[in-house]
């Protein structure tokens, strides 16, 4: 299969052409050669690479610049490629998670000489995979110039909804501690797992906050995803680890994360494993209000993490636009509408014109 791709096919075509060019993160470079020479045959972008990262800007000296990101990987194959089309619909690896965002972006680089804004497009890899390795962070520290806006749309997975920043993450364990014994004479020692029971109590009880920030409400989550103890068959265990996971609203910050979560398990040992912001939806920059008119709908806040926390913290508002359907991601039988492809290019370039 060439891995020349045709930016002139219909939206749709493209995508298939984009997905049957398989990326696996950290096995981007035959996707992100295909999209540099794409971009570099048109006269009307800059064009940068960095790794596999690719960056493509107008410089056309507009009174605002808008940047267009997409992510070139995808989880592991899993039987789903090459890709298939039945009816309105497109199957395989990444479909929806993200190549029909990428492949929208690549349409608008190829059909907006001059655009009502100065766009960049943002091409990266390694997005699936662990943060460090993250192509758009690499750029964030590295050249962050690259990456300079007023407003930003990563056309993650929404199904054609607009959805306002993200939520931030973190990870902590709540440890109880006891004293070890054999459990012939369990009497002799204190079990950790037992004392763990309060933690799951805590958890069982708590209430979620609901938080309406920027005129979006999200929904917080504190929740147990994993628990250890035990040292062997006949020993009581002297240490219980339950690791616990937060998403909170953007009206917090990491530390403030942070904080509620050491008040929530007063009294017991907690210790924080890894964390990233919230990112605010940003929705009253004039450039994202018009995006909102221009795209249509009722913008929803995003459940989840993603990139737009990177942009946050460049001072560059965002939010989440893109055909695929988030809950089809990764999975095996993933799929997008064809439809929704060309609804999003539609709405993307009637912005922008």
């Amino acid at each position: 299969m060439s891995t020349r791709l045709d930016l002139t096919q219909d939206v749709g075509a493209l995508t298939a052409h984009v997905v049957d060019i398989e990326s696996v993160s950290g096995g981007e470079k035959a996707l992100a050669d295909a999209v540099e020479e794409a971009l570099r045959a048109l006269p009307h972008l800059s064009v940068e690479r960095d790794g596999e990262s690719v960056v493509a800007r107008t410089r056309l000296g507009r009174g605002e610049r808008v940047v267009i990101a997409g992510h070139l990987d995808t989880v592991p194959v899993a039987g789903n490629l090459p890709s298939r089309v039945e009816g309105d619909l497109l199957y395989g690896c990444g479909t929806s998670d993200m190549k029909s965002g990428v492949a929208v972006a690549l349409k608008l680089a190829a059909a907006l000489e001059a655009p009502s804004r100065d766009v960049t497009y943002v091409f990266y890899d390694c997005e699936e995979i662990e943060a460090e390795r993250n192509g758009l962070l690499r750029l964030s520290r590295n050249r962050p110039d690259w990456l300079a806006g007023d407003f930003a749309v990563l056309m993650e997975p929404t199904d054609g909804a607009i959805e306002g920043g993200c939520q931030g993450t973190l990870r902590a364990q709540v440890v109880t501690h006891g004293r070890r014994a054999h459990s012939a004479r369990s009497w002799l020692g204190v079990n950790a797992i037992h004392a763990a029971r309060p933690v799951l109590e805590i958890l069982e009880g708590y209430e979620a906050r609901l938080p309406v920030v920027d005129g979006l409400e999200y929904h917080e989550g504190l929740n147990a995803v994993g628990i250890a103890g035990g040292v062997a068959g006949n020993v009581i265990p002297d240490e219980c680890v339950v690791t616990v996971n937060y998403r909170f609203a953007p009206d917090l910050s990491l530390e403030a994360a942070r904080e509620h979560v050491r008040e929530v398990f007063d009294g017991f040992e907690v210790r924080f494993t890894d964390g990233a912001p919230a990112a605010r939806p940003g929705l009253t920059h004039p450039a994202a209000a018009a995006f909102v008119t221009a795209v249509g709908g009722v913008p929803r806040a995003k459940l989840g993490w993603t990139d737009v926390s990177l942009f946050a913290g460049l001072g560059i508002p965002a939010v989440n636009y893109g055909p695929g359907d988030p809950n089809l991601a990764h999975q095996r039988g993933e799929f997008v509408s064809l439809e929704k492809i060309a609804e999003c290019e539609r709405r993307m370039l009637a912005w922008l014109r």
